[in-house]
């Protein structure tokens, strides 16, 4: 496989995964209401500061199937349990400003986009997961091409999707909110809580009868 081949392909496989609605993705609309669509490039940055070690501890074959057998479960755990808490305090901070809530109200959240970023992503098991499956065979090709330059080269077609797809989300997040004040706007800050506290259990749940 040569380099018009591998660059498609890692764009079309990379679209499958950054393009779907994930904790990710609603705590960036939530940041997006508030910071625009310089909040997601924060959130981006601090994905990308746990993604690109990743990839090149994959590279040198530090992580492995086994290594992530060995801590999915506390991985797991510990990440459902900390997208439940961060949608419950948001959504404490939105039952607070009662119908008074708008967009330039200060959401008490423990983290800034940038550290959320980074949190979702390192203790998110199925990102880790398809790092090991799928995209390992982008980086194995790609070292096959040209080594770990190589596998910069894949990084770099696959990372750009992720800076545009949640600045684009946290962008329309922020216009959308100019037109959405009081009661509507406590009631969107409402159902992304609720979102992320849903998301958050069903992955503990399916983590626990795993």
């Amino acid at each position: 496989m040569g380099w018009e081949s591998l660059i498609p392909a890692v764009i079309v496989v990379s679209a499958s995964g950054a393009l779907a609605p994930g904790p990710l993705f609603f705590a960036t609309v939530a940041y997006g209401v508030k910071g625009g669509a310089r909040s997601g490039l924060m959130v981006a940055l601090g994905h990308t500061a746990f993604e690109f070690p990743l990839v090149l501890a994959v590279a040198f074959g530090m992580v492995s199937a086994v290594n992530v057998a060995q801590g999915k479960l506390f991985i797991g755990i510990v990440g459902s349990v900390a997208i439940v808490v961060f949608g419950v305090l948001q959504l404490r901070s939105a039952l607070r400003q009662g119908a008074s809530f708008n967009n330039n109200t200060n959401l008490k959240i423990p983290a800034n986009a940038f550290l959320i970023g980074l949190l979702f992503t390192g203790l998110n098991p199925l990102f880790i997961a398809w790092w090991l499956t799928v995209g390992m065979k982008l980086i194995l090709d790609s070292l096959l091409l040209a080594s770990l330059v190589g596998v910069g080269i894949m990084y770099v077609s696959h990372v750009w999707m992720d800076y545009v797809w949640l600045a684009f989300v946290s962008h329309l997040a922020s216009k959308a909110s100019r037109f959405i004040t009081g009661k509507r706007m406590r009631g969107l800050m409402l159902s992304l809580s609720l979102t992320l506290i849903i998301l958050g259990a069903v992955m503990l749940i399916n983590v626990l009868l795993g």
